[in-house]
C-alpha cells in the first residue's frame, strides 16, 4: 500500500511528464530545488558545500553555521601564453606584410590554472572542497563567496 504524495511538499521530488495512458510510466526526472532537502534554502553553495542560514551540509555531514571558521588557500598557477587568433594573424599576415605580421607573436594573454581550495573547520568537524578556476574572475567569485558565509558565521 503506497502512501499519497502532497504535491505542495518541497522535499518531493517534481515529475516533468506525466505517463500516459496504458504506458508504463518512466523514471520520473527531477528538478534541482533551491531548497535543502532538511531545512531553508541554500544561500551559498560552494564547491560541494552548500550553506543555509544556520547549517553547513557538506558531503561528510553537516554542522551549525555559527562558530565555523573557514580558510582559504591558492593552489593555481597564472601563466602566459600566445592566443589563437594572434598564431592565425601572423601565419595568415606573413603572405602580405611579412615580417611586421610576426609582431603578433609577441601578444600574450594570462592563463590561470589550478583550484582554490575552501577548508571548513567547526569543532572537530573539517572538511576541504576544491573549486577549481580558469579565470581570476572565478577567483575572485571563490573568495566573496567565503567571506559572505564568514559574515554569516559571524552572528
Amino acid at each position: 500500500m503506497s502512501t499519497p504524495v502532497d504535491p505542495f511538499d518541497e522535499t518531493q521530488p517534481v515529475s516533468l511528464q506525466k505517463p500516459a495512458q496504458g504506458v508504463p510510466p518512466t523514471a520520473p526526472q527531477t528538478v534541482p530545488q533551491t531548497l535543502h532537502q532538511t531545512g531553508g534554502p541554500v544561500l551559498v553553495q560552494i564547491a560541494e558545500i552548500q550553506v543555509t542560514a544556520d547549517t553547513v551540509y557538506t558531503p561528510n555531514g553537516s554542522f551549525p553555521v555559527a562558530g565555523s571558521q573557514w580558510h582559504t588557500q591558492d593552489l593555481w598557477t597564472l601563466s602566459q601564453k600566445i592566443p589563437t587568433w594572434a598564431i592565425v594573424c601572423a601565419v595568415v599576415g606573413f603572405c602580405a606584410v611579412t615580417f611586421f605580421s610576426l609582431l603578433f607573436l609577441l601578444v600574450k594573454e594570462d592563463v590561470v590554472v589550478g583550484s582554490v581550495a575552501v577548508t571548513v573547520t567547526n569543532g572537530p568537524d573539517t572538511y576541504t572542497a576544491y573549486c577549481p578556476v580558469g579565470h581570476q574572475v572565478h577567483v575572485a567569485d571563490v573568495y566573496n563567496r567565503v567571506g559572505y558565509v564568514r559574515s554569516l558565521a559571524a552572528r
